[in-house]
């Protein structure tokens, strides 16, 4: 199930974004990214749809995925 990022609060929505962030451990290359910036990347990608954040009710779990990737899941796993 699709969670549209507009209804979770603010803090909510930063601290899902920063506990992705750092589970993920994104790779920005050579240069030094600070974690707010990271998490702000994040919510600009929510914002232009290219991410989405979706609940598992198979998994009970909350993740941010790209739309591409869940459309893609949620064909063979009709339980996000």
């Amino acid at each position: 199930m699709i969670i549209p990022y507009q209804d979770i609060s603010p803090d909510t929505l930063d601290n899902l974004i920063k506990e992705f962030v750092l589970r993920e451990g994104t790779d920005y290359g050579l240069e030094d990214v600070d974690i707010d910036q990271k998490i702000n990347d994040v919510k600009v990608q929510l914002k232009l749809g290219i991410v989405i954040i979706v609940f598992s009710e198979l998994h009970e779990t909350v993740n941010i995925l790209p739309k591409e990737q869940f459309e893609q899941t949620s064909e063979n796993e009709p339980n996000w």
